[in-house]
């Protein structure tokens, strides 16, 4: 059959077409690839150590650290033998004096040394050491720790006097150094002892 002329230009465009359509599909049309797949995890990182503690320090009074321990030195005497003392150290009680008459039953005591001072309890240096004061005894063994009790008192803190309550009449009251651990020097340091008259008010 006879195709008419203005019919044949239309189907030639026809034809391109098709043969168009038959050419692959631009990229913007075509499947996408498949996502890729997530990396495998890594490793766990290392467990990190726990924080470790301050630092103990030995300066007293930091916050947070420990405080030294109070100090002994280097002088603490060996088993069996005792601190020296000095030649021509004397320990004395300066009041109340020889005879005196005290109208109170509360009796301050003071104490004095020469050519030796005053350490506490527990301190090891040389020519020092702390008041003991007997009263209404004599001397204690003076190689033994002094003891400890209503006729011997102790002034570990290094105190040089006080204040003590006596019954009305009449006291006997003797000074006695001695070194860190409550044992006298060697040769012993102690007063004079002293009588004194006590009455009630």
């Amino acid at each position: 059959m006879t195709t008419p002329r203005h019919i044949a230009p239309l189907i030639a465009a026809l034809i391109s077409l098709g043969a168009f359509a038959t050419m692959s599909a631009p990229a913007w049309t075509q499947t996408p690839a498949p996502p890729a797949q997530p990396a495998a995890p890594s490793a766990a990182p290392a467990a990190q150590p726990p924080p470790s503690s301050p630092p103990v320090s030995t300066m007293p009074g930091m916050p947070g650290h420990a405080a030294a321990p109070a100090a002994q030195g280097t002088n603490q005497p060996a088993p069996g033998t005792r601190m020296p003392s000095p030649p021509g150290a004397y320990v004395y009680i300066g009041w109340p004096q020889d005879g005196t008459v005290v109208r109170s039953t509360k009796v301050k005591v003071w104490f004095g040394t020469r050519g030796f001072g005053v350490a506490p309890a527990g301190t090891f240096v040389p020519n020092t050491g702390h008041h003991h004061l007997l009263i209404d005894t004599d001397l204690p063994p003076l190689d033994q720790p002094i003891p400890n009790d209503k006729h011997h008192l102790h002034f570990g803190g290094g105190q040089t006097e006080t204040v003590i309550e006596l019954t009305p009449g009449k006291h006997t009251l003797q000074l006695l150094m001695a070194d860190g651990n409550h044992v006298p020097h060697e040769p012993p340091l102690y007063s004079k002892k002293i009588t004194i008259y006590v009455r009630a008010e």
